[in-house]
């Protein structure tokens, strides 16, 4: 058994000891030295990891409450100010005087000023109410003369009405037999139905484009004298979604023969789909483009988030796609050849999640200067470009962006190089950083071109509806009303993008869809094909 050779503090006389032993106990002493060492650097390691755990626990924690109990803007007060936009309007201004005297401005039409709306709109209708004096009143008068004094607006409450049919019927006589001829009935979208297309347009705009679930527009509807289950409307619903089908097919081939359009999707409960739990997430997508002068939404209900589904949905399109940087997009992209860009709103978003998250919220002294503030500063930069921008043709923006924008974001890349390395993983600003230089190739693209967005914001405004009306009503309950739920909002959110009145679009729509038995009568029925005024004068009014 080898002995532990003994410490100088034991030890009676080192002096006794052979060289040979003390190279011993020395080295024994090393041995423990080194292994107390390494025993309060693994502790050190530990406390560190810990801490930065723990900061990391903080920062997510800091950031729920503000999910749950802040402003869901993304300006921060705290934000610090890189850039003048005084000194890019300068800038801009420059560029556009060295423009080439042989190049051809397309000007864009001037921003409507927005003015304080005086009066009432000439398209209301109209009913002119004399006050008039009495003849004692006016005994003596050389004339009398009436001048408007003021406008009201009134308001006319909604109302139920039986529209009873009565078919004429006539009976002829030959050769002994009786024959009988009847009166054409009108054509029904539902074929037998009690609702009137005002009815069912009235059902699809109230849930679909002003967010009312359909249990309050049976309250809604009791209180007009007529008591309309729910059911009864969810089902008119559904089987509309058969009627409208060939319309939206015929939108989709359109919005896919152009060259660039933007994607977006958003989970939604549906409580009865085959293989899944109520509980699992299943998924509303949307499209958003279409060629110019004829503006798309398309929204498509799939239970799954897979590559498949956009695969499906983008099946004849071969131009630029524009969506945040979710994979499932990838193998769409790698079939069809088509070019993929970013949004820069999802980078940014990141970068605001990660102030809120590392700064604690309340009144007291200013913040320091984090990393995030500096990126988003950065980030600031372009999107101050794009607002001067926005008012000019295609080709000054796509030459503007070349000169300011690319030596911005070359410069940003740059600083997230240098500096991502030195944020420790794991942190909301890290992963912000990884996030932007891993999407950057796609990130960059809007500036090949000045006819595109900088960020998938178009999408996700066209989307925010089904967002808002999800709160109301909660879920579907099954598939097939899934499905019918994207039909309508396209439909609603199409018209919206056209600059039409949903609620008379889809009614214009039901009226006719019935008789369109060709493509051509078909087509006369998308959007930007149908003129609503012109429609709507050949209505006869009724008292």
């Amino acid at each position: 058994m080898k002995l532990k050779p003994e410490t100088p503090s034991k030890a009676s006389d080192i002096s006794d000891l052979s060289a040979a032993e003390l190279l011993s106990m020395v080295e024994g002493l090393q041995q423990e030295l080194a292994a107390k060492s390494a025993e309060v650097q693994q502790r050190d390691q530990a406390v560190k990891q810990r801490d930065q755990y723990i900061h990391i626990l903080e920062e997510l924690l800091r950031w729920k409450r503000v999910q749950q109990f802040g402003a869901s803007s993304e300006k921060s007060k705290d934000q610090i100010h890189l850039f003048d936009e005084a000194e890019l309007e300068v800038e801009i201004d420059a560029l556009r005087e060295q423009l080439p005297d042989d190049v051809k401005e397309d000007e864009a039409p001037p921003a409507p000023r927005k003015r304080r709306q005086r009066g009432f709109s000439d398209k209301l209708l109209r009913e002119r109410i004399e006050l008039t004096l009495s003849d004692e009143d006016k005994a003596g008068a050389i004339k009398t003369f009436f001048t408007k004094v003021k406008e009201e607006l009134q308001f006319i409450p909604a109302q139920l009405k039986v529209l009873e049919y009565w078919q004429e019927k006539a009976v002829f006589e030959h050769n002994g037999e009786e024959r009988l001829v009847a009166a054409a009935r009108p054509a029904h979208p539902l074929g037998k139905c009690t609702a009137t297309t005002s009815l069912l347009a009235y059902v699809i705009t109230s849930k679909y484009a002003d967010g009312l679930p359909l249990y309050r527009l049976e309250h809604m509807l009791k209180r007009l004298g007529h008591e309309i289950s729910r059911t009864s409307m969810a089902h008119w619903v559904i089987r509309l979604d058969d009627v409208f089908k060939p319309l939206i097919n015929l939108m989709r081939e359109v919005q896919n023969s152009s060259d660039y359009l933007q994607a977006d999707e958003s989970r939604i409960p549906v409580l009865k789909e085959d293989g899944k739990t109520a509980q699992s997430d299943k998924w509303m997508w949307v499209t958003r483009g279409g060629p110019h002068g004829k503006p798309s939404v398309l929204f498509e209900y799939d239970p799954s988030r897979a590559g498949k589904v956009p695969v499906r949905l983008l099946d004849d399109f071969n131009g630029i796609l524009q969506a945040d940087g979710y994979s499932g997009y990838g193998k769409v992209c790698r079939n069809n050849k088509i070019t993929r860009i970013g949004c820069w709103d999802h980078a940014r978003r990141k970068f605001v999640e990660a102030i809120k998250g590392s700064k604690p919220q309340g009144k007291g002294k200013p913040n320091k200067v984090s990393k995030a503030d500096v990126a988003l500063g950065h980030i600031n930069k372009l999107y101050a470009i794009e607002r001067q921008l926005k008012e000019l043709s295609i080709d000054e923006r796509y030459r503007i962006r070349q000169e300011l924008s690319v030596p911005r974001l070359e410069a940003f890349k740059t600083w997230l190089e240098i500096n991502a390395g030195k944020v420790a993983k794991g942190t909301m600003t890290r992963s912000a950083m990884d996030y932007t230089l891993n999407q950057w190739p796609t990130l960059t693209g809007y500036c090949e071109r000045g006819d595109l967005q900088i960020s998938n914001v178009l999408a996700e405004n066209a989307i925010r509806p089904f967002a808002l009306g999800r709160k109301a009503w909660l879920f579907a309950d099954t598939s097939r009303g899934a499905r019918a739920s994207a039909t309508c909002y396209s439909l609603v959110e199409t018209a919206k993008a056209n600059n039409l009145e949903p609620s008379r679009y889809i009614q214009h729509i039901l009226d006719h869809i019935a008789g369109a038995d060709t493509v051509e009568k078909l087509e006369a029925l998308l959007p930007w094909n149908v003129d609503l005024e012109r429609v709507l004068k050949k209505v006869p009014q009724i008292d």
